[in-house]
């Protein structure tokens, strides 16, 4: 094996772990929660990596909950009123997310609580 195909198998190797740590974090996102692109990286174990997280999702065999995922600011990610906003935003409203002046409105306050209950719920 040459020095490029080497690197090639290796980076292969490392976006199929990412790719699988991401699609079983927003697996796990409860409905009606929704969780940043960077809090999916970090509770993948990639805490540096947000912009690849919607390129993961993209690549998952399976269906994912894909709209409960936002911005860090906890807006949609698509432009206000195209269709993929639209769809997004329908869809978080079928689980009880209001989003008021563009921004995802939580539940309850999630100050208080960290990562694993906010995935996993309380214990």
């Amino acid at each position: 094996m040459t020095a490029s195909q080497n690197n090639f198998a290796q980076n292969k190797f490392a976006q199929t772990n990412f790719d699988r740590a991401v699609w079983r974090i927003v697996s796990a996102i409860a409905s009606g929660r929704v969780m940043s692109y960077g809090d999916v990286a970090r509770a993948a174990g990639y805490p540096r990596h947000a912009r690849m997280v919607s390129k993961a999702m993209s690549r998952s065999p399976e269906p994912l909950p894909w709209y409960r995922v936002v911005r860090s600011d906890r807006t949609i990610a698509f432009e206000a009123g195209s269709a993929p906003y639209n769809k997004q935003k329908s869809l978080l409203a079928k689980e009880g997310v209001e989003i008021v002046n563009g921004k995802v409105v939580p539940l309850d306050s999630d100050d208080e609580k960290d990562l694993d209950e906010l995935l996993w719920g309380p214990q």
